[in-house]
């Protein structure tokens, strides 16, 4: 172990994942006890950096002094990350954008002591570019600026690196990565790279820290054994809101993501109140089965009016689709494209947090964990407890958790 060395080069333009893919390589990497350590050039920028840097014409590469400031930034970095390796460390990770083939090429003539594996970050999904960047704005060098302006500025700022982007291919060693799927799109390792298998593996896996997945409280229409619809939450059900808010209070919750019916965002909104700083995302991802025809019915109304549709879905839950609506199995696309879009937004060691439907939490809960197609329906979901998953490439943990505070409230 002690002889094996690594650089590995982040690859992309900003807001593509990679600080959050070179976070968890990080954590999974020294989990294995392979010391490991991050060498951010955003970091750095900001700590060497008093005036503001935030404005888009710093990263202009016509800009002569926002260049020199950004080289001096770039090789101050490669110096501390080759000192790591050649003292204590086994992978140095260089986190930057590194998107010109003339930086990468200068960081392999400084580099050249030990292998450089280059791993570029793409996604095109414009809906996660847009929330990618408010949670970019939230650092505190845009703290001067209003929100319309930092985000214009910061498409100004991405705009610039688009000018001088060149894909990698040319280069020995590289995985190009869809970062919101985990895939790999290209790879090439002329040379013998260390670690290679478990940064592979790791970067193709679904990984989720702590994600708490919470069914929304009870509604007017759970009481009527009505399905879909946009029913309002009960007074039980805004207790159980409550009493969730205040057993995730003394729990940083940075993220709430929830559909975009009511009942979900009444459910995330005493949580969001009981928190320093969170915010909600309302996905569309997360909403529930669309019942076509039967939507807004109770289920005793389609058995007497609707007997073919009833006994069709009873023969097989999963595959049955809905007249003019969904089914389980049209739904688990969407429902991954949603769980990818809370990862991507998350950072690797935050809380999360999805309040979702009672269709829609058991095809997350099938995401990360094993049941055969036809079980998925039958998931447990109750309204008066919540699951936490814990998924890595090391350990699987599912657990229905409830507090006593939060079970004795929600029964009130």
């Amino acid at each position: 172990m002690k002889n094996k060395r690594l650089y590995i080069a982040m690859v992309g333009l900003p807001a593509r994942g990679k600080s959050t893919i070179a976070t968890k390589l990080k954590e999974s990497l020294v989990h294995e006890s392979i010391k490991t350590r991050i060498f951010n050039n955003g970091d750095l920028r900001r700590k060497m950096i008093r005036g503001n840097t935030s404005y888009a014409g710093f990263f202009d590469s016509n800009n002569s002094k926002g260049v020199a400031i950004r080289e001096k930034i770039a090789i101050t970095n490669m110096e501390r990350a080759q000192k790591y390796l050649n003292s204590t460390g086994n992978v140095a990770i260089l986190d930057a954008s590194n998107i010109s083939r003339n930086r990468r090429e200068r960081i392999q003539s400084r580099l050249n002591d030990h292998p450089i594996l280059f791993i570029e970050c793409v996604n095109n999904d414009e809906d996660i570019l847009s929330a990618s960047i408010l949670r970019k704005i939230d650092l505190a060098e845009f703290g001067h600026l209003t929100r319309e302006e930092a985000i214009k500025g910061f498409r100004e700022r991405i705009s610039y690196y688009q000018s001088i982007e060149e894909p990698l291919e040319r280069e020995k060693n590289y995985i190009r990565l869809d970062s919101l799927h985990n895939k790999v799109i290209s790879e090439e390792h002329s040379d013998s790279i260390p670690y290679y298998e478990q940064i592979r593996d790791f970067l193709v896996t679904n990984t989720v820290k702590n994600l708490y997945l919470i069914r929304h409280g009870e509604t007017y229409f759970n009481l009527e054994d009505r399905i879909g619809g946009d029913s309002d939450l009960t007074e039980k059900g805004r207790t159980q809101a409550r009493a969730l808010a205040e057993y995730f209070r003394k729990k940083r919750i940075p993220l709430i993501f929830t559909s975009q019916k009511k009942r979900t965002h009444q459910t995330a909104s005493p949580i969001k109140e009981a928190q320093e700083d969170c915010t909600i995302i309302p996905l569309a991802e997360f909403n529930e089965i669309d019942s076509g025809i039967c939507e807004c019915m109770s289920y005793e109304k389609i058995r007497s009016q609707m007997p073919e549709v009833y006994g069709e879905r009873k023969k097989d839950k999963y595959n049955y689709i809905y007249p003019e609506g969904e089914g389980y199995v049209t739904m688990q696309e969407r429902i991954i494209r949603g769980i990818k879009k809370a990862l991507y937004l998350s950072n690797p060691s935050d809380n999360i947090m999805i309040i979702g439907h009672r269709a829609v939490n058991r095809l997350i809960l099938s995401h990360f964990m094993f049941r055969r197609e036809e079980d998925v329906p039958f998931i447990y979901i109750p309204q008066d407890k919540f699951y936490y998953i814990s998924t890595t490439q090391n350990k699987k943990l599912f657990q229905l958790k409830n507090s006593s505070k939060f079970y004795a409230l929600s029964k009130e």
